[in-house]
């Protein structure tokens, strides 16, 4: 007889082998190991915020506790972060004052006429500095930057301003810091992290300089023009040395100069108008309740384009 040669089987792959060979479709759970010195950082990182952010707070809180606390309490030193003795008196007095709406106004005049003016020259100064083929950029840039460490002085350029007879107007406060060195630095990084080829398949379709820039660019730029506004907006709001050194009409003044009267003793709580009690009760209070006033629409403003806020600074000085 002739024996049948066995058939060889191929053995079948081991359990092991089998999932093996099913584990990339199975991802599998890993455990990182957080090491004793990375808990530590997270601990003093936490330590760290925390104590920031009571040594920030706590003085605003403070000024609000105070605008709504009795005066009795405040001179007894019992206010810190909650109000003792509620009263309403001084917001009473201060709201009531037509010079108090009047500057008020006149603020938000100037922040928004300034933080116009401003983005455009910064977003157009920005724009062409961000051209490596333009002749002369290094000496524009250069300009620039001149600027953040030299200037003319306060005399010249009180002088020059009351030259072009731009005192007691509003261009004696727009005019002169249309343009933030830093701000413009900023931008023209971000212009340059812009894809070159999109500007040249515009310009291939028959778009302008400007049409590049108002179709192409500022889309793109929602970040950093949100985050510019916010920085030139809050600049103007409160500044007041500017009005305060080139105008003279009080109801040209910006509120930021109506609370540093009040904050130098120059506006008493007796101009406010309003009974002698009511004098006595808001005299502790009233330079509370105005700074409370004066930062409240910043306040407000604030978290709207907070999420612009970091991605638009990032953008511009990471990618650059």
């Amino acid at each position: 007889m002739v024996a049948t040669p066995a058939r060889h089987r191929t053995p079948d792959p081991a359990p092991e082998a089998a999932t093996a060979v099913r584990s990339p479709l199975r991802p599998r759970k890993s455990r990182q190991r957080v090491s004793r010195g990375y808990r530590v950082f997270q601990v003093f990182n936490v330590v760290v915020l925390t104590v920031v952010v009571v040594v920030t707070l706590y003085p605003f809180v403070n000024v609000v506790a105070r605008s709504l606390s009795d005066e009795a309490q405040i001179i007894a030193g019992r206010v810190s972060l909650w109000p003792r003795g509620f009263n309403l008196t001084s917001y009473k007095l201060v709201m009531s004052d037509p010079m108090f709406w009047t500057n008020y106004r006149n603020t938000v005049v100037y922040t928004v006429v300034a933080t116009v003016i401003s983005i455009v020259l910064t977003t157009c100064y920005a724009y062409v500095l961000s051209k490596k083929h333009l002749k002369g950029r290094t000496f524009l840039v250069g300009i620039a930057v001149f600027t953040m460490f030299f200037s003319g002085g306060l005399i010249p350029n009180y002088v020059l301003i009351s030259s072009l007879n731009m005192t007691n107007t509003i261009w004696a406060v727009v005019l002169p810091n249309a343009i933030n060195v830093f701000n413009l630095l900023v931008m023209k990084a971000f212009f340059e992290s812009l894809p070159l080829e999109l500007e040249e398949a515009a310009a291939v379709d028959g778009l302008s300089t400007y049409g590049v820039l108002w179709r192409i660019v500022l889309p793109l730029s929602k970040a950093v023009v949100a985050t510019m506004v916010l920085f030139y907006a809050v600049s103007f709001w409160n500044s007041w040395f500017t009005a305060f050194l080139y105008m003279d009409q009080v109801d040209m003044f910006p509120v930021t100069v109506y609370l540093r009267n009040l904050l130098a003793g120059a506006t008493g709580a007796e101009a406010l108008g309003g009974s002698p009690d009511d004098l006595v009760q808001s005299g502790a209070t009233i330079q509370s309740v105005t700074i409370v006033l004066t930062v409240l629409p910043i306040l407000v403003l604030y978290p709207f384009i907070q999420r612009y806020f970091v991605s638009g600074v990032l953008l511009g000085a990471v990618k650059g």
